[in-house]
């Protein structure tokens, strides 16, 4: 191998895919930056699989909103019954 190729394992870009966990828990999804949205395709739609630090932020913001919520209309909910 010379000095000016090297063997392509295709691996350089990495590929992604927009976050369905996000997509559905973030009202705001559509309006982050692209790079923010994707994760990484093989590690599934978890905080750690996004590409950047704002998407892995957003995504553990949305999962506590998701639990915080969840909390509150269990108590909602044994309160009325």
């Amino acid at each position: 191998m010379d000095l000016y190729h090297r063997d392509c394992r295709g691996k350089d870009t990495p590929i992604g895919r927009d976050c369905q966990f996000c997509r559905i828990a973030d009202p705001e999804f559509s309006q982050r930056k692209p790079i923010d949205r994707l994760v990484q395709s093989k590690l599934g739609d978890t905080a750690s699989a996004h590409l950047s630090e704002d998407g892995y932020v957003k995504h553990r913001i949305a999962e506590l909103m998701k639990r915080n919520c969840s909390h509150v209309l269990a108590a909602t909910l044994s309160k009325t019954a």
